[in-house]
């Protein structure tokens, strides 16, 4: 069992719709994706559906965007596997709202550099929902001031390094605030990528309050932050997952779907995750 366990598609950040994903992870060998849009659900039932047609265990799950206002920095956790998903379904709505304004300010700030129209945003956008960086960049690219996503242009867009960015702070819950609401719907919750948020401070303060997992195996992740993070999961027994956060032609590193995986073991303790935890917990009542 090799499993990609961060994959998004045309619903949020993506270039490729759900079937094509998962006739790539099928060619390309993978049984087990999960998808993980971006404050969306609408393909995981799908996704599952055309998974079992095509032999691939498709596991659901939603990217939850957060702010984390302590260090002024972008958080996600994921929500895998949810008994309840309905229940953020409020969280996703108000989430992409917030994407929405935010996206439209910073469209109308690169169209007054840059001889792009709001309009044609939109339509490299057609199918997600709601405007991402990446949709911006491909209307850059169709005008030909660009031949890339990720490169000079989007650093000096949208890096909060550049003097030039166009970053309009998106008004998303605190990271506890997800992480509650993970659990409120019956889900694991797992901190995305903290390598690349530098978000180390943020999974120590979020573990005492029943964080389920860390992403360790990430493009983002240094090996040293690798082995950091299987240190820190083995000392508060968190699970481990990883992916390549896979999203076609807007991925930021050009890597195919399953050329970063979840070991087996670690996908067997996720599927697992919830039926030991409920197996102690009756364990421990009856004590």
């Amino acid at each position: 069992m090799v499993g990609d366990l961060h994959c998004h598609t045309r619903l949020s950040d993506s270039s490729m719709g759900i079937d094509d994903l998962v006739l790539l992870a099928q060619k390309r060998g993978i049984d087990t994706i999960a998808i993980v849009d971006r404050d969306c659900q609408a393909g995981t039932v799908r996704g599952k559906i055309i998974g079992e047609r095509k032999g691939i265990t498709v596991i659901p799950g939603v990217e939850l965007s957060a702010y984390d206002s302590k260090r002024q920095a972008y958080a996600e956790l994921i929500c895998y596997m949810a008994d309840s998903p309905d229940r953020l379904e409020g969280l996703c709505h108000r989430n992409v709202a917030a994407r929405k304004r935010a996206s439209q300010m910073m469209t109308l700030k690169v169209a007054r550099k840059y001889p792009i129209s709001p309009e044609l945003v939109t339509k490299c956008a057609t199918g997600s929902t709601a405007v991402f960086e990446q949709h911006i960049m491909h209307a850059l690219a169709e005008c030909g001031l660009t031949d890339k996503i990720f490169g000079d242009l989007y650093n000096e867009l949208f890096s909060p390094d550049s003097e030039e960015n166009v970053i309009v702070t998106a008004n998303y819950p605190e990271p506890l605030e997800i992480l509650e609401a993970i659990h409120e719907a019956g889900g694991i919750a797992v901190l995305s990528h903290p390598g690349s948020r530098g978000s180390f401070e943020l999974l120590e303060e979020l573990i005492p309050h029943g964080l389920d997992g860390v992403e360790v195996w990430h493009p983002d992740n240094t090996e040293q932050q690798q082995k950091q993070l299987l240190e820190i999961a083995k000392k508060h027994g968190l699970l481990c997952t990883g992916g390549t956060e896979f999203k076609g032609l807007y991925s930021k590193y050009p890597l195919s779907i399953g050329e970063v995986v979840t070991p087996e073991a670690n996908i067997k303790a996720l599927l697992s995750y919830k039926s030991k935890k409920k197996k102690k917990k009756t364990e421990k009542s009856s004590d």
